[in-house]
């Protein structure tokens, strides 16, 4: 077996990068992205930037453009509402299992998950706000006790990321995020599952609405 040539940690954090430019919205759907531009903006080498955006375009965000390269993919509302279909059930499953089993873990660990949402949203700190937003939803998958939980979400996470900060974006929302994962955690410290699935299906299904609307109110100007 030959020796990798390239740090996965690199690929990755490269990966992050271009994920971090396109969920801020500073790359628009249709946008170019050029190879060399983007490994000299980096200050690395041309491999491990193919490799991300081989990476992207094998997960959906960048697509092949005719005599352009790679350019960002636009979000499809229809793609994105299946996904929190999926995600309302899965995590309403990790929340429920997360009061059964991880109660003790949720009270001593999880107020620091949620005040550093609430910093971040005092901030204004939209990249922090997405970061804050994963590390709330990867502890329940963690404390439910059911390892397939994390595995089954991956695939996803990274429209997801894209999803996220189109939701968080909005300044009327932040806040009341944050305060759905404070409710959420409640019910699992207290170790009441039936309460922590219904709010975490809620939480899900409310964000799902804000990002449908805005992408079906964007469509026709996209158009």
């Amino acid at each position: 077996m030959k020796p990798m040539a390239v740090s996965p940690s690199l690929v990755e954090q490269v990966r992050d990068a271009v994920l971090d430019e396109i969920a801020s919205g500073r790359w628009a759907a249709g946008s170019r992205v050029i190879q060399e531009q983007l490994a000299q903006e980096l200050g690395v080498s041309r491999q491990p930037v193919q490799q991300a955006l081989l990476l992207l375009r094998e997960q959906g965000v960048l697509r092949e453009a005719p005599g352009r390269g790679l350019e960002v993919v636009p979000l499809v509302a229809e793609q994105i509402e299946q996904v929190y279909e999926l995600r309302a059930v899965i995590e309403g499953l990790a929340a429920r299992r997360a009061a059964e089993r991880g109660a003790v873990r949720a009270a001593a660990e999880g107020p620091a998950l949620v005040a550093t949402g609430r910093a971040a949203v005092a901030a204004g700190d939209l990249p922090a706000l997405v970061a804050a937003d994963q590390a709330f939803h990867r502890f329940l998958y963690d404390i439910s006790g059911n390892a397939l939980i994390a595995p089954a979400m991956a695939a996803h996470w990274t429209q997801l990321q894209r999803a996220m900060a189109e939701v968080l974006v909005r300044d009327e929302q932040p806040r009341d995020i944050w305060d759905q994962h404070a409710a959420i955690l409640a019910a699992v410290a207290a170790g009441d599952g039936d309460s922590a699935e219904a709010r975490a299906r809620e939480h899900l299904t409310q964000a799902a609405g804000y990002m449908l609307a805005r992408l079906r109110a964007q469509a026709p100007a996209a158009a």
